[in-house]
C-alpha cells in the first residue's frame, strides 16, 4: 500500500526547467516536498527520496496525510489478533 501511495504521489509531480538548465520538482498535494536536480531523472530520484522522508516524519508524528489516488494512509490498521502460545 505504501509503495502504491508513493507511486501515485510521484505521478502527480510537477517539474520545471530552471534558467540554468537544472530542474525543480514538487508534489502539490504534499506541502514541502520539493527537490532539485541537474537532470530531470536526478530531480525525480531526489523528489522520491524527499517524499519518502516526508512520509516517515508525518507518520511518526501522527500527522494527517493527503489521500492520493484513492489511497488513504490515515485509516487505522486493525490490531493483530492476540497470539496464544501453547507450551
Amino acid at each position: 500500500m505504501l509503495v502504491g501511495y508513493i507511486n501515485k504521489a510521484m505521478s502527480k509531480a510537477v517539474y520545471d526547467k530552471l534558467e540554468d538548465g537544472s530542474f525543480s520538482g514538487k508534489i502539490p498535494q504534499c506541502p514541502g516536498v520539493i527537490a532539485f536536480g541537474k537532470t530531470l531523472y536526478e530531480c525525480q530520484e531526489e523528489l522520491r527520496s524527499c517524499l519518502e522522508g516526508w512520509l516517515i516524519v508525518k507518520i511518526r508524528h501522527g500527522d494527517k496525510l493527503p489521500v492520493i489516488g484513492m489511497i488513504n494512509l490515515n485509516k487505522k490498521m486493525p490490531a493483530p489478533e492476540e497470539t496464544v502460545v501453547h507450551g
